[in-house]
């Protein structure tokens, strides 16, 4: 009898600790998933710092990761559209949960040349926070059904959070008070649209359709960086600089690196604000 008792106490226990298994596709979802999930859940991220979820191919390790994961949060970046349906056939049991359901894509900015044009639906949605806020709202509700004894926990972490978002709305808004609407800032890669929707400012993106311009284009990007009168360039770690790096020069600007992969996502968004309004 006290065998029953301390076997059934050790499964109950067990299935006390258990935690949910999760594998993110980008370092901010693990920051999003961590203040939601705290002690609950393990989490694996799929792109490293320095490497880009355009072109990212997992490695064996993470694929291990996803064999014995619970849930996969999807946010549209591109690396998914191929690698997706090849997490699905390695673990039929994972829930695929696509985090950036419900918030309204925007078609990114490109230089086509000549002019700056629309291009394909810009991915890069967990810059504003309006968006976390959704994105926030999709990981819970699917944590809450995965594991549903401790749904009550995550709701509390879930509005706390919220209100934390909030919080850095206000202060990013309160930093760009005094920045004129529609202000222009220069970007190698149009990664920050959702963040200029939200606070009314304009990127500019030197890339063409992806590319690197070349020395003709590139001359009518400084031209209208001058008519715009763009003050600085900025760059991601996981692009080459060498271009903004020339545009800089020739315009005697700045160059500031800048990623919207950084996991201490609220300072990205307060020291980005900041950077525009200096």
């Amino acid at each position: 009898m006290i065998k029953n008792i301390i076997l059934i106490s050790i499964i109950l226990n067990s299935l006390l600790l258990a935690k949910v298994n999760v594998v993110v596709s980008i370092l901010p979802q693990k920051s999003f998933v961590q203040a939601i999930g705290k002690n609950l859940v393990n989490i694996s991220v799929m792109v490293k710092p320095g490497d880009s979820p355009h072109t990212y191919e997992p490695k064996p390790s993470q694929m291990r990761d996803i064999a014995k994961a619970d849930i996969y949060f999807a946010i549209g970046v591109e690396f998914e559209n191929a690698w997706l349906p090849r997490f699905a056939n390695q673990n039929k049991n994972m829930k695929i949960i696509d985090t950036s359901k419900g918030i309204k894509k925007e078609m990114m900015p490109t230089f086509t040349g000549k002019e700056i044009s629309t291009g394909e639906k810009d991915p890069h949605v967990w810059t504003a926070p309006q968006n976390i806020k959704i994105i926030a709202k999709n990981i819970y509700n699917a944590l809450a059904k995965e594991d549903s004894e401790n749904a009550k926990i995550y709701k509390k972490n879930y509005e706390k959070f919220i209100l934390h978002v909030e919080l850095v709305n206000k202060e990013v808004k309160n930093i760009l008070k005094d920045t004129p609407k529609n202000s222009k800032f220069m970007v190698f890669h149009p990664s920050w649209g959702y963040f200029a929707r939200e606070y009314g400012l304009v990127q500019l993106p030197i890339e063409i359709e992806g590319k690197t311009p070349k020395p003709k284009s590139l001359i009518k990007i400084i031209q209208i960086a001058k008519k715009d009168n763009v003050k600085a360039i900025f760059t991601q770690p996981e692009f080459s600089p060498k271009i903004a790096n020339q545009i800089a020069k020739d315009l005697n600007i700045k160059v500031i690196k800048a990623t919207p992969l950084n996991p201490n996502w609220e300072g990205n968004l307060i020291n980005f604000a900041k950077a525009i309004a200096k």
